[in-house]
């Protein structure tokens, strides 16, 4: 696999999924070398001045009128990174902490931290090596960046703390010798470079937004198959419906669906049937699917800017001279596209799971009650809906924006937070119950559309039914659900699904 180079100015979203998710490898440019180098400069020249510079020869916080002296610079930044390891909780997973290191690596190697390149070349190193710090997801409220999570990882770096190493938990200091490298000594000012900066947030940012624009295609596939299932219309996808009003999103949701249900003997056979119009979860997906995908289009224009933004503070500009404090670090920007992206997410889930419940309605379906041939004797998907139903109810609590909430923190310093990591955390939750629900209407949907055998659904249609039947058979009688909801839900999760589609009919917007 190609490895992914950084310099702080072009790393894209697809080059984070490949270092954190697919283990591709890792470079550092040599013109992000010059200029750290420049940089750095600059902080050994106000050491050597008797000029009083936040976080070059100062306490931190609330502590920053405290002058520190130059023999005590490098314990000061050592005391940092130590006393603000600080997180608790579950530990994030290996993929988060992989990107969150990427992140911090391009962001230090643009060249403004005033670090030396020592500092991004492990970073570099424990990647390549994949020794990845153990990073407890709690404890960060985004303000001076994320302060906890991102001194876990510091803390890797000069051999404390805990890692994982070839499937196993060990002590930093292990594992660095295990791999040939040496533990960091920090020097003035890049414990406090390591630590300021929105990484933690914007690393759950962009592996949830991935996950979330794969869904949003998925959640296509299963409203359509929904659809021939309940013998719905197409009428209401019609491209000049959608042409008047042109937002993009509802526009490329409509030509999904169109595409995906072209050549369905289903929808043919009751093409002169009384119905005038379809419910809302069925006649609306466009509106309501299309609306989800301009938001995460948002979201992904604002994480694009963030991982290649310089988020420390103070900043050291070496051309003008300057070394600048002000506040990159706030998470704002990231915290309301967090809850922004959360919010898209319940919607997808929140419509899927209404269709599912028409499903299961013999009044409104006409298929048998809750899809079972033999309903009454048999439950058949009964609680498959439940359990939708439940996730639905669970993400609207999780939807209610963090990034409305603040609470001073470091003695009234920092009196207005972002809550940016539990925006991330939020959303990223939202983006697993989504998944199982889709995951659930395609099974269900599924069902339906083999009792309206022999009729055949579309041509897209069609490939994702077969797909779901290469892993989950048909339910003629009752089972234990549960696995079968677990592999509906890695379909979508894993891209199985949209694959197969797409293998067909070519690629959905």
């Amino acid at each position: 696999m190609p490895a992914v180079v950084i310099d702080g100015e072009k790393l894209t979203l697809g080059d984070v999924e490949r270092v954190a998710v697919k283990g591709a490898p890792l470079r550092l440019s040599a013109r992000a070398v010059q200029k750290m180098r420049g940089s750095r400069h600059l902080v050994e020249k106000v050491l050597s001045s008797k000029e009083m510079v936040y976080g070059i020869n100062t306490g931190f916080g609330r502590l920053c009128q405290v002058v520190i002296p130059r023999g005590q610079i490098q314990r000061l930044q050592r005391n940092l990174v130590v006393s603000h390891a600080a997180g608790v909780g579950r530990p994030l997973p290996s993929e988060l902490v992989r990107a969150l290191m990427l992140l911090r690596a391009n962001v230090l190697a643009k060249g403004y931290s005033g670090v030396r390149p020592e500092v991004v070349e492990i970073l570099v190193a424990m990647l390549n090596a994949k020794v990845h710090p153990v990073v407890p997801e709690q404890g960060s409220v985004g303000a001076s960046g994320d302060l906890a999570p991102l001194s876990h990882v510091a803390l890797a770096l000069i051999g404390k703390g805990q890692v994982t190493y070839r499937g196993k938990r060990m002590p930093a200091a292990r594992a660095l010798k295990m791999t040939g490298l040496a533990p960091l000594k920090l020097q003035a000012k890049e414990g406090l470079a390591l630590l300021n900066g929105t990484q933690a947030m914007t690393a759950l940012g962009c592996l949830t937004l991935l996950r979330a624009e794969l869904l949003a295609k998925t959640a296509d596939i299963s409203g359509a198959l929904s659809l021939e299932a309940l013998l719905g219309t197409m009428a209401s996808f019609h491209r000049r419906l959608h042409d008047v009003r042109p937002h993009r999103g509802q526009r490329n949701s409509a030509r999904n669906l169109r595409f995906l249900m072209r050549g369905s003997q289903i929808i043919a056979s009751h093409r002169d049937c009384p119905r005038v119009q379809d419910a809302y979860s069925l006649r609306c997906m466009p509106q309501v699917h299309g609306a989800a995908r301009d938001t995460f289009r948002h979201v992904r224009e604002v994480l694009a800017v963030e991982v290649n933004s310089a988020t420390d503070n103070p900043l050291v500009f070496p051309e003008e001279k300057l070394i600048i404090s002000g506040g990159n670090f706030h998470g704002q920007p990231v915290a309301v596209a967090m809850d922004a992206l959360g919010m898209g997410l319940c919607s997808l889930a929140n419509i899927s799971e209404r269709r599912i419940a028409r499903l299961m309605d013999d009044n409104v379906s006409q298929l048998p009650a809750f899809l079972s041939s033999k309903p009454g004797l048999n439950s058949g998907f009964m609680m498959a809906q439940t359990t939708a139903a439940a996730l639905v109810s669970e993400n609207k609590v999780l939807a209610h924006p963090a990034s409305v909430d603040s609470i001073p923190t470091s003695a009234n310093q920092e009196d207005y937070v972002s809550m940016g990591m539990t925006a991330g955390r939020k959303a990223l939750q939202i983006l697993e119950n989504a998944e199982m629900v889709v995951g659930i209407e395609l099974l269900c949907a599924a069902q339906g559309v083999d009792l309206r055998s022999p009729l055949k659904p579309g041509r897209g249609t069609l490939a994702a039914h077969r797909a779901i039947r290469k892993h989950i058979s048909r339910l003629d009688e009752d089972r234990i659900l549960a696995p079968d909801l677990e592999r509906a839900a890695a379909l979508v999760r894993e891209g199985e699904a949209l694959r197969a589609v797409e293998r067909t009919v070519g690629k959905l917007l």
